[in-house]
């Protein structure tokens, strides 16, 4: 199993307790309800990089065969939750910054601002690999979702 399954489990466990332990739980306020279901949907998203990490590292020939055409069934999907995720992100960070506004002194709303600029070119280039499918957008669009994943961290942590 990828390294990247742990992180994605470490990553969803931490932002569950985060969500339970918020002050309003269970009567969850509408920026935490959306920035959730957005979270979720990106790291729907990102599992396929731990499954194609398990398929270049598993020796077993019937896994790779089992993970490749799960993989397969999912990748039609990928595109669209992806832009979910914005969406979903976006009206998050709408609410977010209707209720609280914006402050640069504030480091949570900081991760989560580039959290959201590197979400958008994260997306422009997922589309953008459809139109031209090159390995040089192919390596920007996984180093994209790398950061994001740890740019996600640190907004979930702070």
């Amino acid at each position: 199993m990828s390294k990247w399954f742990y992180w994605n489990t470490a990553l969803l466990v931490i932002v569950i307790v985060r969500v339970v332990t918020y002050f309003s739980f269970p009567k969850l306020t509408l920026p935490i309800i959306f920035g959730l279901i957005g979270f979720l949907f990106f790291l729907f998203n990102w599992t396929r990089n731990a499954v194609f990490s398990t398929i270049r590292n598993v020796d077993d020939r019937k896994t790779k065969i089992k993970l490749a055409n799960l993989s397969k069934k999912v990748m039609p999907f990928h595109r669209y939750t992806g832009t979910i995720a914005l969406v979903i992100i976006i009206i998050h960070v709408f609410f977010i910054g209707y209720w609280y506004g914006f402050s640069f002194t504030n480091i949570k709303m900081i991760f989560g601002l580039l959290a959201l600029i590197n979400l958008i070119f994260m997306v422009m280039t997922g589309w953008w690999r459809l139109m031209k499918p090159t390995g040089k957008l192919r390596r920007i669009h996984l180093r994209l979702g790398i950061s994001l994943f740890f740019l996600i961290t640190l907004h979930v942590l702070f």
